[in-house]
């Protein structure tokens, strides 16, 4: 027997959705979704099947992609499939092949959501899975709302299994002899995920046999904690931040005030984009002179006499004087352009401009980004001598409208790395004995950010 009145009652708690919607469900083939398939038709919910095939285990991937099909037409709902090159995207990209196949799939889900008129995408993730993205969280630093791991419904996002641990899942598999594939690299440890599944929960389990029922609740607790706190600074911000004209006035004496400072500024900036290292950087800063800058990808504070003034990034004009880099920041905007960063120990590159490759290890964070500044001058890429940076530009006949708009890369130490998209500095080069390179690419967007209300 399989447990309908449970499922239905959970979907029912957290409002996943109504007898009248349609839900596009997203089988791998697995335990976990071929349950929730089937959980689904014994409901009879209107549902579809959605499986992505990302090429990545030779003809495990074509065995699983027939087996769902088969399952789809076995329960006789409709089944959309589709194929991804996903380790040419996750080159193309420099992202990890995990990060690569979960954006490629959510993309899709996304599209075949709207073509075909579902009104939500199931996922088929359980309470382990809920543990394993707190401890995953917390190991690489979080907020709160890291803490709470997967909520059950987020906006078209709908997890009905949560209620289910895959021990549970697993019995009911074997007990009701539900056919599905085994998934091999569920077993490598390759994956941070799956490192804390196979070696760390294990672990646990043995100083608490009850953890799925104690990170249950504590799960709960947090996601409380941070309704509350979302409450609190919903409170505050209607108290102390003022609107006019599309800008966003913050008294620095109500910031001072502020207990905790950090969090809830953090909180209060959050919708804006920054980063918890840059609101760091602004608590310091608070007492420093007027025009002191601050920025996320599509904002930016300044310091105005009394004020922290927040506007969109489009209206701050051609020229920007100091934009910090953070050691964990991998995309930074700087006017209609941005700069993606990324690590390698491959020595071998391309000779283009767009792109910088730096010995990691002179490398001071954080670094700034900035436009041209009186008196720059560095040591271009090849020569042996220094040059000033006006001057490269008259050499280099960069018109006098984009000298503004060039991103000057600097490091810790004042030294200037890059002039990006013209020519790297020759002390950061790439040697004999550079072990790590860090590698920035200049990318010319072609979007305008909305703004923010």
């Amino acid at each position: 027997m399989l447990p309908l009145q449970n499922f239905k009652a959970y979907i029912d708690q957290y409002t996943l959705f109504t007898e009248k919607d349609r839900i596009l469900l997203a089988v791998s083939g697995g335990k976990d979704s071929v349950l929730m398939a089937h959980l689904f038709k014994l409901c009879g919910f209107d549902f579809g099947i959605a499986h992505c095939n990302f090429n990545l285990r030779a003809d495990e991937s074509q065995r699983d992609e027939t087996f769902v099909k088969m399952l789809a037409s076995t329960l006789d709902v409709p089944f959309y499939v589709t194929h991804f090159k996903t380790k040419d995207f996750a080159a193309i990209h420099k992202v990890s092949t995990q990060m690569a196949a979960r954006t490629l799939r959510y993309q899709w889900f996304e599209e075949i959501r709207l073509r075909e008129q579902y009104d939500f995408i199931a996922l088929a993730q359980h309470q382990d899975d809920a543990i394993e993205t707190v401890l995953l969280n917390l190991t690489r630093g979080t907020g709160i709302a890291g803490l709470h791991g997967i909520l059950p419904k987020r906006e078209k996002l709908i997890r009905p299994l949560l209620f289910l641990s895959a021990t549970e899942i697993a019995k009911l598999i074997h007990t009701n002899q539900i056919d599905y594939v085994e998934d091999s690299s569920n077993q490598s440890t390759n994956y941070a995920r799956n490192k804390i599944r196979l070696n760390v929960i294990p672990h646990l389990k043995e100083i608490n046999p009850n953890l799925d029922e104690t990170f249950r609740h504590n799960i709960q607790r947090f996601a409380d904690t941070e309704l509350v706190l979302q409450q609190a600074v919903a409170a505050l911000k209607e108290k102390i931040v003022k609107e006019k004209e599309g800008k966003f006035y913050l008294s620095i004496q109500d910031v001072k005030a502020l207990n905790p400072k950090h969090l809830l500024l953090f909180e209060l900036l959050r919708p804006f984009g920054f980063s918890e290292p840059v609101v760091a950087e602004l608590l310091e800063g608070l007492d420093k002179q007027s025009g002191t800058a601050f920025f996320s990808i599509s904002h930016r504070v300044i310091i105005d006499r009394g004020n922290l003034i927040i506007d969109t990034f489009e209206d701050q004009g051609t020229s920007i004087k100091n934009l910090l880099i953070h050691s964990d920041q991998e995309v930074i905007r700087f006017l209609e352009s941005q700069v993606l960063v990324s690590q390698s120990t491959d020595l071998n590159f391309k000779r283009d401009n767009s792109f910088a490759y730096v010995d990691a290890d002179k490398l001071i964070f954080p670094l700034v980004l900035r436009s041209r500044q009186q008196g720059d001058k560095f040591k271009p890429l090849g020569m042996n001598n220094f040059k000033k940076l006006s001057d490269f530009f008259i050499d280099e006949k960069v018109p006098l409208s984009d000298k503004e708009r060039v991103p000057v890369l600097v490091n810790g130490n004042g030294e200037i790395i890059w002039i990006a998209g013209w020519r790297q500095d020759d002390r950061y080069k790439l040697t004999e004995s550079t072990r790590h390179v860090t590698i920035f690419e200049l990318q010319h967007l072609h979007i305008t950010i909305p703004k923010q209300s």
